[in-house]
């Protein structure tokens, strides 16, 4: 099965290759027209995707990320959010590779079959890198006033975590 899945993306470039031959579009050209385009998006959007690095990199190097999850855990705990995934739960929206790790470290000190490790399986996959994408999407849009659509996204990403602890709890 995985021999099938590594042979899907080269049969779709070739597919699409081939259908614009076909369609006689000049491919070479398209291809770097468009990477012409991209170029001034990639400089236009290198700063926010630094910012948000760099946050999450001096929370998790500072330990203030850690006291953090300590003093929002009885809060989360009132919530019906194990304590046990706050630095999941405050990780997930500024950085997805610190929030694998931290996953993992989960996993590994509460055992996978754990309620901890359900509800942190389930918050990760069912949420996103709210600031890096507000960063991408923002940047790429020109528009600075996002706010609103901030809070909107943190509130929906508390929301989903409750609501995954409470299915968890559930199963």
């Amino acid at each position: 099965m995985t021999k099938i899945l590594a042979f899907i993306i080269p049969v779709i470039f070739l597919l699409s290759f081939a259908f614009a031959l076909f369609r006689k579009v000049r491919v070479y050209d398209s291809f770097t027209e468009g990477v012409k385009g991209a170029v001034p998006l990639i400089l236009s959007i290198f700063p926010y995707i630094a910012a948000v690095t760099m946050l999450s990199k001096l929370l998790e190097a500072s330990g203030l990320g850690d006291q953090l999850a300590e003093w929002v855990a009885p809060a989360f705990r009132f919530l019906g959010i194990p304590e046990e995934i706050a630095p999941l739960i405050l990780i997930k929206p500024l950085s997805g590779s610190g929030a694998i790790a931290v996953l993992t470290e989960i996993l590994e000190k509460y055992g996978v079959d754990s309620y901890a490790a359900r509800c942190a399986c389930v918050a990760y996959g069912s949420s996103e890198t709210i600031f890096y994408i507000g960063a991408v999407y923002f940047a790429g849009i020109k528009r600075k006033k996002f706010t609103v659509a901030l809070l909107i996204s943190v509130l929906s990403y508390l929301a989903s975590v409750i609501f995954s602890c409470f299915l968890c709890r559930l199963m």
